[in-house]
Parts: structure tokens; C-alpha cells; sequence
């Protein structure tokens, strides 16, 4: 059978112009979607900079239809989410990157940790736990164990808590000794009041040999020293106190006429708050001062000479206290009003997140910072 030369001659120009047609319109639609891409993506982002979160949602789901191998848009989209309060929306999208078989390593991890926040934020402290948990040996390693280190707290585990401060000073990432040393005066509150109290007594002390210059632990060494009987011990340890932390004596101050009174060492602690005093005069080492000074009238004049050295309202109504008035009848009118106006004066404020409040925190309950409260109160701030 002859091959007919002129079937070849024609068959390759069709095939030449078949093949182009097919390029054009495969060039076409490349050119159609990466138009459709930008656009739907630059639009969001426009929106996005207007602060116009709900547009810019929609724009970013085309945007992720158009392309849903697109990480980066995922990304976006799941933190928009967060930021709104959306955490299921957020958590699916994570939950869908992180479901791909193709997606990098650094992506994967970046996408476990975007699901860590989402159940932070959501309040879900089990799963937070166990996505942050999946971290460890990762570029977000810091990150995950200082998030965990706030899961611990805010659940108040401080044993795990002391670990992960323990891991993270080990890593080069800070100092935690003032934390661990508040991790171990927590535990040691939470001993059991019944015993010998040397499970208490121990936490203290290492707290104390781990920060030796921090004043919680030897604050709460001497409280449980009055509260077992060892006043000597604990006007030794408030002496201690005032030399390491002078700053944070005030908040020993009763402490301090506690363990005078009981050990009879008044005239040595009367000598010492005076020392202080002239130094750093606060209301709580006055009020001391005021407490222990036995001799004739001198309360109220611990009260003018502090008026004298600066105006307090608080050491004003004090002195009234104590004053005979002209129309005494009225006294108690007036007292009664001096104390509502002192009574907002006396409290504690943090320095992080201006939280109030009547005692002294060493974390603060709103912002949950540490050391947060000087010793001082508002007046005098």
C-alpha cells in the first residue's frame, strides 16, 4: 500500500496551527487568572488599610477561591479572623493549611502556631496547650514556651510554670529567677495549714536563695515566721528586707511593729523606721512610726511632721483623728467625710496597666503582671 505524500503536506500545517490556538488560549487563561489574583488580593489589602475588616474578608476569600494553593492568603484571612473575634472561622482556616500535603515545613510550623493563638484567644487552654506543645524544636519555640508560661499561670500550675521559665532562661531567652521565685512563694501559700509547715518553710527559702535582693520571698518568710511563733526570726529577716530591697520595706512595715512587739525589740525597730523614714518617707512606715512611738503626743506630731515635710490628705485626717475641734460635735461629721475622700488615696495602683486596688498584689489581677505594684499608694505616686 502507497503512503499519500500529500495527507503529510497537509496534516503538518494543521497541526502547527492547532498547537498555536492551544498555546493562545492556554496563555489566555494564565493571563485571565493571574489579572483575577492580584486584583482580588490588592483590593483586600486596600480595604484591609481602611480599616474596612468585613470587605476585606470577602476580597481575601475570592482571592482564595481564585488560588486556594495560595498560603500566604490564608494566612492573612486566618489572622483577620482572630482579630475579629472569629476564632472558629480562624481555627478552620489553620486547621485547612495545616491539613495540605504540599505546604513547606516553615509554613506548616508558622500555621501550628496561628492555631495555638486561635485557641488562646478563643479561651480553649487544653488545645492551646497541646498546638503550642507541637512547637518545641521549631523556629517558634520562644514564642510557643512563652505562651505556655502564660497558660500555666492563668491556670495557676505552677509547677509546669516553673519548668518552662526554668527552659527558657536555659535557651538564653531572659532571666526568670524573679518568676520562679514568685512560682515558689504561690506554692508555698497553698501548703496545708495543718503540719509543721516545713513543706512551706523550704519553699520559701529556695525562693529566697534564687532571688536574694526580690522582697516577696522574705515578706512571706516572715509572715510565716510570726504566724509559727519566731519573732526574733522574723525581725531578722525584715532587717534583711530593708538592706536588700529598701524600696519594697514599706510593705513590711506592720510586719515589722508585729515582730517588735512580740520579740520586745521596739526600740530597735523604732530606730530603724526612723532611719528609713528620713531616707524615703511612705504613709505605711508613718503609720508605723506612729504605732510604736510610746511617748507623750508623738503620734500626732509623726502626723505634723510629715505635713510639714509634704501635703498628704491621708496624714491630715489622721491627725484630726486624734485632735479636739471646736464644735467636737461635729467631729464625727468630719472624720467621716476625710476618710471617704482618703479612702481612694490609700489604695495601690499597678504601674503596667493602672489597675486599683485597697491591698498590695505582687501579679496583677488585670494585666497579670509581675512586680507591677510599687509599695507605695496612690497619694504618694
Amino acid at each position: 500500500m502507497d503512503f499519500d505524500v500529500s495527507w503529510l503536506l497537509l496534516g503538518l500545517p494543521l497541526a502547527f496551527v492547532l498547537g498555536w490556538l492551544a498555546s493562545r488560549l492556554d496563555l489566555r487563561q494564565l493571563r485571565l487568572e493571574n489579572r483575577q489574583t492580584p486584583k482580588a488580593y490588592f483590593k483586600g489589602l486596600n480595604f484591609l488599610l481602611n480599616e474596612q475588616q468585613d470587605q476585606a474578608i470577602d476580597a481575601f476569600i475570592e482571592a482564595v477561591q481564585s488560588d486556594p494553593d495560595t498560603s500566604e492568603l490564608h494566612f492573612a484571612l486566618g489572622n483577620l479572623f482572630r482579630r475579629r473575634g472569629e476564632y472558629d472561622r480562624a481555627v478552620r482556616v489553620h486547621e485547612h493549611l495545616l491539613a495540605r500535603g504540599d505546604l513547606a515545613r516553615r509554613d506548616r510550623d508558622r500555621a501550628q502556631h496561628a492555631l495555638a493563638l486561635d485557641f488562646l484567644k478563643a479561651g480553649l487552654l487544653d488545645r492551646a496547650e497541646e498546638a503550642l506543645r507541637k512547637l518545641e524544636a521549631t523556629e517558634f519555640e520562644a514564642p510557643a514556651r512563652l505562651a505556655l508560661l502564660a497558660i500555666y499561670e492563668r491556670s495557676r500550675d505552677w509547677a509546669q510554670a516553673a519548668d518552662v521559665a526554668q527552659r527558657l532562661e536555659s535557651s538564653g531567652q531572659g532571666s526568670f529567677g524573679g518568676r520562679q521565685a514568685h512560682y515558689l512563694c504561690e506554692q508555698a501559700a497553698s501548703c496545708p495549714a495543718e503540719g509543721d509547715g516545713k513543706q512551706a518553710l523550704g519553699l520559701l527559702q529556695e525562693a529566697h536563695r534564687i532571688a536574694p535582693d526580690a522582697a516577696r520571698p522574705l515578706v512571706d518568710l516572715a509572715s510565716w515566721q510570726l504566724a509559727h511563733a519566731d519573732a526574733q526570726g522574723a525581725f531578722a529577716t525584715l532587717v534583711d528586707l530593708e538592706q536588700r530591697n529598701p524600696a519594697s520595706f514599706p510593705l513590711a512595715a506592720p510586719l515589722l511593729v508585729q515582730a517588735a512587739q512580740a520579740s520586745g525589740r521596739d526600740a530597735e525597730a523604732l530606730a530603724l523606721l526612723k532611719a528609713h523614714y528620713e531616707t524615703s518617707a511612705s504613709l505605711d512606715v508613718l503609720e508605723a512610726l506612729a504605732q510604736l512611738d510610746r511617748t507623750e503626743g508623738a503620734a500626732r506630731q509623726w502626723y505634723v511632721r510629715h505635713l510639714e515635710r509634704e501635703s498628704s490628705l491621708v496624714a491630715a485626717a489622721r491627725w484630726i483623728a486624734g485632735e479636739k475641734l471646736e464644735h467636737e460635735q461635729f467631729h464625727p461629721l468630719v472624720q467621716r467625710a476625710l476618710d471617704q475622700a482618703v479612702r481612694p488615696l490609700t489604695r495601690y495602683r499597678c504601674a503596667a496597666c493602672g489597675f486599683e486596688a485597697r491591698q498590695h498584689f505582687w501579679q496583677c489581677p488585670g494585666c497579670q503582671a509581675w512586680d507591677s505594684y510599687p509599695a507605695r499608694r496612690t497619694e504618694e505616686l
